[in-house]
């Protein structure tokens, strides 16, 4: 399904919101890259769980997004029991699961690293197609899975044995896995409704899982007086100011920004541009955190930015009678969207 415009009207991807789209995208990835240094900074210096910090991180910004949405369009947030399917999986799958994964990940290996693993996931979008659409997938994606896996080897430095923690590179890997469902799902979802109802929802059903496994009435909330230091620029400040920063400008406006990207751009072009979020990471985290990369993973990092660039560039249309209403892909397919037919080849 295409992106539509709250009144149904299809988005060109490639029409005059492209620019727009694209640059929501980019903004939304700086953002989630400074992030990911402020969060590593509260999991290991402030003493915080990857746990409770997903916790409070999803149930505040489920409330931010549910006034935004509020305020905006109130009918919005009007949802069918057709639309609540969706809207849980998305976001059990592709909020709850990527975010607490990806805290678990960054606490145990640098952020840079748990990126570039987590964002192979165009890859997986192209395997879905393949494997389970039952469609030729263009020759250049197999060539990119190719270079991700020589890339990652290069990452983890095998030849040495596992020198990434085991269970951060688990978790990773199974991030990746979420994330592909987020953007999959996503994109069906603002297809259908406003992003921010979208989120509103999608965010508020992860905030009552989290709710439920994390038990947020256990966290020691003194904690959040307690001070926390980037190690890198020595900038130091109390937990509860960190933990604005995660909600506010690393979930409320970078997730908002992707929905509306994603809307606009749809998923195979969003997933391409939120590759830029690994490189910017590893860049922020070099000062923030003073965590550094031997050359060999650095270069292995390169190669695996260059293998999903490879597999999110075979994008061709596919053939008639796939593309037009009615038929496999088209808009009536229930399993067709714009990242299934941007990848598979006619």
């Amino acid at each position: 399904m295409s992106p539509m415009t709250s009144s149904g009207d299809r988005v060109n991807p490639a029409g005059s919101g492209s620019l727009v789209g694209a640059g929501f995208m980019l903004l939304a990835a700086l953002l989630f890259g400074i992030n990911g240094s402020v969060s590593k900074a509260a999991l290991t210096d402030g003493g915080i769980t990857s746990v409770h910090l997903v916790t409070l991180r999803i149930i505040l910004a489920a409330i931010v997004f549910a006034l935004i949405a509020a305020l905006r369009a109130p009918a919005s947030l009007k949802v069918t029991r057709r639309d609540l399917g969706l809207i849980t999986a998305h976001a059990i799958v592709g909020v709850a699961m990527v975010q607490w994964l990806y805290f678990v990940a960054i606490a145990r290996m640098p952020v840079s690293v748990t990126l570039l693993i987590e964002f192979t996931a165009p890859l997986y979008i192209a395997l879905w197609v393949r494997f389970v659409h039952k469609r030729t997938v263009h020759g250049r994606v197999w060539a990119s899975l190719l270079l991700i896996i020589v890339g990652l080897a290069l990452v983890a430095r095998v030849w040495h044995g596992l020198t990434l923690d085991g269970v951060g590179l688990a978790a990773a890997v199974v991030a990746a896995f979420s994330l592909s469902v987020f953007y999959l799902l996503g994109e069906r979802g603002v297809g259908q409704r406003d992003p921010w109802s979208l989120a509103a929802w999608s965010f508020g059903i992860a905030a009552v899982f989290w709710t439920i496994v994390g038990r947020p009435w256990t966290f020691p909330f003194e904690q959040l007086n307690a001070p926390i230091t980037l190690s890198g620029i020595g900038l130091t400040g109390p937990g509860w100011l960190y933990l604005t920063a995660v909600v506010l400008l690393g979930t409320v406006a970078p997730f908002g920004l992707s929905l509306m990207g994603l809307r606009r751009i749809g998923a195979a072009r969003a997933g391409l541009l939120a590759t830029a979020e690994p490189p910017l990471a590893g860049l922020l985290a070099w000062p923030m955190l003073g965590e550094t990369l031997l050359s060999i993973q650095i270069v292995g990092g390169l190669v695996v930015m260059a293998g999903i660039v490879l597999a999110e560039s075979a994008r061709s249309t596919v053939a008639s009678g796939t593309d037009g209403s009615g038929g496999p892909g088209g808009p009536d397919d229930p399993g067709g969207n714009e990242a299934l037919r941007e990848i598979a080849r006619g």
